[in-house]
């Protein structure tokens, strides 16, 4: 019988660690490393650029809880992959980034595609290594579980040509088990259960590393034991239901200025709460991290000699035994006051929804995707997962669709990725829908992939419309069009032509640097692809594509025309936390 070949190695290595998905775009010599793999019956999804499918992986390894696999070409295909190696590292998301390189003997001859990839990675990544034929199974496996054990990120493996063309011998790959979970000391953990005990006003907060643990059954416990109020942060929405009495995401303000005691499970103090200061938060206000990294704790505002190292599941179960029978009396100041703006902020949240005119606010075309959508998928079902991205549209739908389930809505993250959201929707078609899917979360086995894009994020990834026709992925994705990054430039096409002649002619005045195209057909991508366009612009035609689209069984493409919102004041909440302030350092 003849040796395996380097591919073959490689594929066999993939399948013995249970790799059931790779994510990619293949040429040479990678391309006989996807044939393997799919002759093994790993699942091989072409995208249309490797961006997305370094986007697509991390999603994955993020709803799995397992890294995802990422196969590019060298050179300019590592290049492009660096995207999700900066997403992966940011996030806190597991890879495995596999690149095939030039023959090893041609090294610094000019090469095809010739990198120092290693050089080029080292930095970025947990692990770069490049293996000899000997050592591939070992490689693969070690930069396997170094992007998945401690704090997640990418490990990276270069394949020179010789090696995945040529000769080797057989060899065992060792099975990686879930990654040890570590305990806090017991008296760290009853010092922090009589702190929350004493607090006047604490508080909860619930990230997406809790979600990427898949802690939501300790979590649930924990709050639903004590009442302590929680707010999740965008993608730490589910872990415990939108719905929850104890929730206090329609009074963020209020519930983090007040609070003078805060327990963050699986979040960090960076700009999306503010870097824990004032102004948004009460100057005294101690915080309680809880992080799978010690290099975390004390971080911007955090208390070090307050912070425990460990897994959230641990802890949430250690703090659960130390608070007894405790519960917070959710009759004081600061639970009426969250009370208070909840109810004022939800019902101007209610009349901005109902604002009805055309062409339609955000608030309007929220209003009616969600209406319609739970029509056809109650929340409680968790039969929808939402990926939202785009300024406007990803700050906004935030708090429009209540998620009852955990890992069920994605968006642009720690790093503000715009570009994300198409590859995301892949990664959780197959996630929580192939035959054999890694993901599980609410009651409905099938699950509809809802993209909520603003016209300039669908503009990053929208050639992968054709990924999901190809691969059968009845994706439903709503593009806002209001004609410009953040907003457009005019409220009429006659207005928008004179704006662009002034610029063809290099003269002041015309389009801004943040205009697009005046009601692009964003919908006949989908049309050439095989699957359903629709161009809307009043509340009805809405309703009725998003009823179609959801019961589709292709791709789809709503093109909502909204107000191009020229006039308005582009400015957005982080902003402000972000302007400088003199404070005395933390010592």
């Amino acid at each position: 019988m003849a040796a395996p070949t380097g591919a073959q190695l490689i594929a066999r290595a993939l399948h013995e660690l249970g790799i059931k998905v790779i994510f990619g775009l293949v040429g040479i010599p990678v391309v006989q490393i996807a044939e393997e793999a799919i002759a093994l019956g790993i699942r091989f999804i072409a995208f249309r650029n490797e961006q997305a499918a370094s986007y697509a992986a991390t999603a994955y390894g993020y709803l799995t809880g397992r890294p995802g696999v990422c196969l590019v070409v060298g050179g300019p295909g590592v290049l492009h992959a660096m995207a999700g190696i900066g997403n992966s590292s940011a996030n806190a998301f597991p890879m495995l980034l596999l690149a095939g390189s030039s023959e090893s003997h041609l090294v610094h001859k000019g090469a095809f595609q010739e990198l120092d990839a290693i050089s080029l990675l080292t930095p970025h990544t947990k692990l770069a290594i490049r293996p000899s034929l000997e050592s591939i199974s070992q490689s693969i496996t070690n930069a396997y579980r170094t992007s998945w054990y401690g704090r997640a990120g990418t490990g990276f493996v270069d394949l020179p040509a010789d090696i995945i063309q040529g000769e080797g011998e057989e060899f065992t790959t060792n099975n990686v088990p879930n990654p040890p979970r570590a305990a806090c000391d017991p008296d760290r953990i009853q010092a922090v259960a009589d702190l929350i005990r004493s607090a006047r006003a604490p508080l909860v907060i619930v990230g997406k590393g809790a979600a990427y643990s898949q802690a939501e059954a300790n979590i649930r416990k924990l709050i639903d034991r004590t009442k302590v109020p929680f707010l999740p942060t965008p993608m730490g929405k589910g872990i415990l239901p939108d719905s929850h009495p104890s929730n206090t995401a329609s009074a963020r303000s209020a519930a983090l200025k007040g609070a003078d005691v805060v327990l963050i499970l699986g979040a960090r103090l960076n700009w999306i709460l503010h870097f824990g200061e004032a102004p948004k938060w009460n100057p005294d206000v101690k915080m309680i991290q809880v992080d799978i990294s010690a290099e975390e704790l004390g971080k911007n505002n955090g208390n070090p000699d307050l912070g425990i190292v460990g897994d959230i599941n641990v802890v949430t179960s250690q703090l659960i035994a130390a608070f007894h029978d405790w519960q917070y009396d959710n009759s004081s100041a600061y639970a009426k006051a969250i009370k208070a703006s909840t109810d004022k902020n939800e019902m101007n949240a209610f009349k901005t929804a109902k604002v009805d005119k055309i062409p339609m606010t955000y608030g309007r075309t929220f209003d009616v995707i969600k209406e319609t959508l739970h029509k056809l998928s109650p929340p409680e079902d968790g039969g929808i997962v939402y990926i939202s991205e785009g300024a406007n549209t990803m700050d906004i739908s935030r708090s429009v669709f209540p998620v009852e389930h955990p890992r069920l809505r994605l968006d642009a993250g720690t790093y503000a990725t715009m570009g994300v959201g198409l590859g995301y929707a892949i990664a959780a078609h197959c996630a929580y829908n192939l035959p054999d899917a890694e993901a599980q979360s609410g009651s409905s086995a099938h699950k509809k992939i809802v993209c909520l894009e603003g016209d300039s994020a669908f503009g990053f990834s929208m050639p992968e419309v054709e990924t999901m026709a190809r691969y059968g992925m009845d994706v439903l994705i709503f593009v806002v069009n209001n004609g410009g990054v953040y907003h457009g430039d005019s409220a009429d096409s006659d207005e928008w032509l004179k704006l662009q002649q002034r610029s063809l002619q290099g003269e002041k005045g015309g389009l801004r640097s943040t205009s697009l195209g005046w009601e692009v057909g964003y919908e006949k991508i989908a049309e050439m692809c095989g699957g359903k366009g629709y161009l809307v612009r009043t509340p009805e035609e809405l309703a009725r594509a998003t009823e179609e689209g959801f019961k589709s069984k292709v791709p789809v493409v709503v093109n909502i025309i909204i107000e191009a919102g020229q006039a308005k004041k582009l400015e957005f909440a982080w902003q402000k936390s972000a302007q400088k302030t003199k404070k005395a350092a933390k010592l």
